[in-house]
């Protein structure tokens, strides 16, 4: 996680952008942008794919992947055109990023489930404290 942090910190310093700037474009606080960028607060994987989308950059390009080119030349009446057309493994990259995140925010949410036992838990025993000392 930390290199992509570098990434994106890195991507947004070439490309002049500031902390709002890119924290407007991602649909978030400036404050909450900071703590993504000092690794204070995980990055949800919705927010990854509005940063990438603030900064202009694929996905791959913050993960570090390097992508696939596929040149092509074309004549026609108007002359040679000579393009190329980027293919990136991004189904197998992204599945398997996605996965990650699937993962914690499962793990995140069996956390927050136990959590609410043991504070309905407490909440009885504490009601039947009080029912009892009546």
């Amino acid at each position: 996680m930390e290199e992509i942090l570098k990434r994106i910190i890195q991507t947004r310093n070439q490309r002049g952008y500031s902390l709002e700037y890119v924290a407007d474009k991602s649909e978030m606080s400036e404050s909450a942008y900071r703590k993504i960028e000092k690794n204070q607060i995980r990055l949800s994987l919705e927010n990854f794919l509005k940063i990438a989308k603030a900064l202009e950059v694929s996905v791959n390009d913050l993960l570090g992947e390097k992508s696939h080119r596929e040149y092509h030349q074309h004549n026609n009446e108007h002359g040679t055109f000579i393009g190329h057309q980027e293919f990136e493994n991004f189904y197998q990259e992204n599945r398997e990023i996605t996965q990650k995140f699937i993962n914690r925010l499962e793990s995140n949410i069996k956390d927050l489930h136990e959590e609410i036992l043991f504070l309905r838990n407490q909440l009885s025993t504490k009601n039947q404290s009080f029912i009892l000392a009546d």
